[in-house]
């Protein structure tokens, strides 16, 4: 055979009805040394002498040096047009040749520097140097948008194992061979950028940021596949309500985050809670939890739960007496509690309310939307599980509902089964809007902690401020926990101004660098008053809970401190 053409034309792949190379597709070749002369391999059968494949060429070892066919075109496998099919093209659009020629399962790479490389040009030899095989145990096995391989046989080779799946709906999928994310970061900072992407992705690409898988279904190739699925031998997706690609990096993202086995992600933080309410409270159990939450949850607790027998005792957040006497009064199912605490940032002794509920046989939830994953670890403290809603600090940017729950996976699978049934998914598009913002998690949350701490100080002084809440000042009746259980203190700061309803109104109407908005946590600055915003239906509830007509609740941004001092003291001035 001829020596290769000195320009190694490469062409994409037409799909249709194909197959792998047989061994006598690619012989040992004919071909002209430097010398001129000419020679053949004496071996074909040994792993030195398994093919490589390019797009367009096939190259054979031959002794320690490749010749290059130009009279061959790739075949790709029966199912390599599913495996990357019109969806995983759109989402992947950057693949690139590498990840074509990737199906052709070979584990020997021909050296650029070989006798047969140099003859050709430097972008072929690029071309060349790009597309490099994955040896056959790195291929990473998964479904819909992944490349799903199962029963394929190289030339000699044994057959690519199928990796089994996790218990359904979560997938469990082989990736390729990495030092674990918690080993390799030591820092939450380095985790959020990585974990669940980098290290672990499901979807094979070569691009950096996570795809964005659009579906709704999955499909498979015929019934036994469907049937492998079924039970467990092969690893995909079936419905979009069950998974999501991205979806599952994100989630796994939020483990390695808070330390956790599992984590489910859902459509809303109210929701949430809802589903794990529904899911891990029987029916005439009973939950403990305190006086200052977030206020629809506390109403979901009060009015919806009774309808299916479940009970609900409320506490003081630092009554600890008065947990011990539900626990020893009630068959106590869950505490469920935040912390901090809204909108007074009240915080738990989430080890000792851990301890003396695992006595008891109560499981125990911390909602830490107000803390983060960066400032504090609930489930490292005791906590079984831990709860966010992820509008707030984890997507970071005012733009995207969603919310989570972490902890052990027996529990974390018994809420994605209610979940599985009930609905309330997260959008794909929502989860690729949370792993981009997850990835400067760390930067906000530090910035933030720092704006808060400093004006919480600045507030204290104030002439016109009669009481500021917030767990970094000595003030806060559980400061000394919060410093045992927090590494940061949070963005939010609440706090009473000297005057009436009106006065406070228009402290707030003449503030003009934060919005006034429900949420918190974002890169902009918010700020509202809770007898207008949360409690404007219900004066009793105001007084019940305490919540005064001159409490402010700010949330700040990422805007440089001075800035937002000197809108505050303008604002104040002003009343």
């Amino acid at each position: 055979m001829a020596a290769a053409s000195p320009c190694c034309r490469i062409s994409s792949p037409r799909p249709g009805p194909t197959r792998i190379f047989a061994p006598s597709d690619c012989r040992p070749s004919t071909w002209r040394d430097s010398s001129g002369a000419s020679a053949r391999s004496e071996k074909t059968t040994s792993s030195a002498s398994r093919k490589t494949f390019f797009v367009g060429r096939c190259v054979t070892n031959t002794g320690g040096h490749y010749g290059i066919s130009s009279a061959l075109i790739l075949r790709f496998p029966p199912n390599f047009v599913r495996q990357l099919s019109t969806k995983a093209r759109r989402n992947c659009c950057n693949i690139g040749v590498a990840q074509i020629v990737a199906a052709s399962w070979s584990d020997v790479q021909p050296p650029i520097d070989s006798p047969s490389s140099a003859s050709l040009t430097s972008a072929a030899a690029d071309a060349v140097a790009a597309v490099v095989v994955p040896k056959q145990e790195e291929i990473s096995l998964a479904g819909a948008s992944n490349l799903a391989v199962t029963n394929l046989t190289d030339a000699g080779s044994d057959p690519i194992p199928v990796v089994d799946a996790h218990s359904m709906p979560s997938p469990a999928l082989k990736t390729v061979p990495s030092p674990a994310a918690s080993v390799l970061f030591s820092s939450d900072q380095s985790l959020t950028v990585h974990a669940g992407e980098r290290y672990g992705r499901g979807v094979v690409t070569d691009a950096i940021t996570t795809p964005l898988v659009r579906t709704s279904a999955y499909c498979f190739r015929n019934s036994d596949e469907l049937i492998d699925f079924k039970e467990g031998r092969y690893a995909s997706y079936e419905y979009g309500r069950y998974g999501n690609p991205t979806t599952k990096s994100l989630e796994e993202k939020m483990s390695a985050l808070e330390r956790a086995e599992s984590t489910l992600f859902v459509s809303s933080g109210m929701y949430a809670s809802v589903a794990l309410f529904m899911a891990l409270v029987p029916a005439k159990g009973h939950i403990v939890t305190t006086t200052d939450c977030y206020r629809k949850t506390r109403i979901f607790m009060e009015k919806e739960l009774p309808k299916l027998g479940i009970t609900v005792t409320i506490i003081d957040p630092a009554d600890i007496k008065a947990l011990k006497g539900a626990l020893d009064q009630e068959n106590v199912s869950l505490f469920f509690t935040e912390s901090p605490t809204n909108p007074f940032l009240r915080c738990v002794d989430i080890k000792l309310v851990s301890r003396l509920c695992h006595e008891r046989g109560a499981l125990v939830c911390i909602d830490g939307t107000f803390a983060s994953p960066v400032n504090q670890k609930a489930l490292e403290l005791g906590a079984d599980l831990v709860l966010h809603s992820a509008t707030k600090f984890i997507g970071g940017h005012n733009d995207v509902l969603g919310g989570c729950i972490s902890g052990l996976d027996q529990l974390i699978s018994k809420i994605r089964q209610y979940h599985n049934v009930v609905g309330g998914v997260l959008n794909p598009d929502a989860a690729a809007m949370f792993i981009r913002g997850m990835k400067t998690l760390h930067l906000r949350v530090q910035q933030q902690n720092a704006t808060a701490l400093r004006m919480a100080r600045v507030l204290e002084e104030h002439p016109k401020i009669v009481r500021v809440y917030y767990p970094g000042l000595p003030s806060h009746p559980e400061h000394d926990i919060a410093k045992r259980q927090m590494t940061g203190f949070g963005g939010v700061v609440s706090f009473e101004v000297a005057g009436d309803f009106c006065a406070t109104k228009k402290f707030i109407d003449t503030l003009k660098i934060p919005y006034i908005a429900p949420s918190f946590g974002g890169v902009e600055s918010i700020v509202d008053q809770p007898a207008i915003m949360s409690y404007w239906d219900s004066k009793e509830d105001r007084v019940k809970y305490g919540i005064k007509d001159n409490l402010v609740r700010f949330s700040f941004g990422i805007e440089a401190f001075e800035d937002l001092k000197a809108d505050i003291l303008q604002a104040l001035d002003a009343i």
